[in-house]
């Protein structure tokens, strides 16, 4: 048999859909699956996006500038500039989501063996975009009882070595729901102007935050033109995960040319789907205050009733649209898994993602369990009475 690469077999696989063929099977079974396992809004996209793309006089598909449209970074210019982030243009590579947006920065900045840091529990594909870049993850450990507050500046600079290249933040965090603090955010600017490290920021959940609470991004900190990378998505702001249309910005000019030649290289980033893009950032603040007022009484509902659980416990998230669980059982992976294959409360039964994988040491998250809050609180209600009783019932709970 043909060689895999040792790369190539160290990929890990992701928590948030390995559980799908028991959903799918679930389902065949007739079984109501409730998704809570992955960040796919139901909120419909802007209807200027979606009009867009009905009433496009595009006669041929094209490729686009490898950087995106100038038309949709100029766009751009003007809303992160409403967010307090000053770049222009010249500054922005549209990308094929945020993921190809994270793997041209890891790939501009990792070398084989090079280490980066980032706080867990974090989003489980970022491991997987360190693997395939060589170089090597340094978790930074934040708990669930302190609702995953950084840890002190001290014990995050005793991970620093030489081979440390960067630190990578989500705020607000996948899958922890965590809205960092300007304190927090301080902490992390003084350690990369010390150690002269890069900042990746993935702040692809920007308008998702709650109680009163703002939003603060790495671009916009003193002195950190040289060390901000910016992540970002159109896909969770406008209910638009399958357009695939991310952004990579940075006021540094040596890491953009990289980056650059990675985009170069794969050409262009999707051209029907940049239209739909330009046209979504259109849409009023009115559709955001909507989505954000429903998203609040999903996530009170859903927190509610989880702490009401006997033996759970879930911080209240401030952003974003997940939370962690720390459910009594021993093991969330085949929990999950049992959930699906062999419990069902009135027909009803719920689909999660076990926590493990969004842990270097996957046992930190043996116990825990993401939730999404992307349904309506009728079917939330009838996902946590299943889960509810899926949990007095598992012949494995701890006492």
């Amino acid at each position: 048999m043909p060689h895999i690469s040792q790369r190539g077999q160290a990929m890990p696989a992701s928590p948030i859909r390995k559980l799908v063929p028991f959903a799918e099977m679930a389902e065949q079974q007739g079984k109501k699956v409730h998704y809570l396992n992955i960040g796919q809004p139901d909120i419909p996209s802007p209807a200027g996006a979606m009009d867009a793309l009905r009433h496009h006089d595009v006669k041929i598909l094209a490729y686009s500038h490898s950087a995106g449209f100038i038309s949709y970074r100029k766009k751009l210019v003007d809303y992160y500039s409403k967010h307090g982030i000053h770049i222009t243009a010249q500054d922005m590579i549209v990308t094929t989501g945020g993921s190809e947006a994270l793997a041209m920065a890891m790939g501009a900045i990792l070398d084989p063996g090079d280490e980066i840091i980032i706080p867990e529990p974090y989003y489980a594909n970022y491991l997987g975009f360190a693997t395939a870049s060589g170089a090597v993850v340094i978790p930074v450990v934040s708990s669930i009882e302190s609702g995953f507050e950084l840890p002190s500046m001290s014990e995050i600079e005793s991970l620093i070595t030489p081979k440390t290249r960067a630190l990578l933040l989500c705020n607000p965090g996948n899958p922890t729901g965590k809205l960092y603090t300007k304190k927090e955010l301080a902490q992390v600017r003084k350690i990369a102007l010390k150690h002269d490290l890069f900042i990746i920021a993935d702040e692809v959940y920007r308008e998702f935050t709650y109680d009163r609470l703002k939003h603060t991004s790495v671009m916009s900190l003193e002195g950190m033109e040289e060390h901000a990378v910016l992540i970002d998505s159109v896909s969770k702001r406008y209910s638009m995960c399958g357009a695939r249309i991310g952004l990579l910005a940075s006021k540094n000019e040596s890491f953009m040319s990289s980056a650059m030649r990675f985009a170069q290289a794969r050409l262009s980033p999707p051209t029907f789907e940049q239209i739909a893009a330009e046209a979504a950032l259109e849409t009023p603040d009115v559709y955001f205050k909507e989505v954000n007022v429903e998203y609040t009484k999903r996530r009170d509902y859903l927190i509610g009733r989880l702490n009401a659980m006997d033996g759970v416990f879930c911080p209240k998230p401030s952003g974003a649209f997940y939370c962690m669980a720390q459910l009594p059982v021993e093991n969330s992976d085949h929990f999950c898994q049992w959930m699906l294959e062999s419990f069902d409360h009135e027909g009803n039964t719920v689909m999660m993602a076990p926590a493990g994988g969004f842990y270097t040491d996957s046992s930190l998250g043996a116990q825990q369990v993401r939730l999404a809050y992307v349904l309506d609180v009728q079917d939330l209600k009838v996902a946590m009475d299943a889960l509810e009783v899926g949990l007095q019932v598992y012949p494995y709970r701890l006492a």
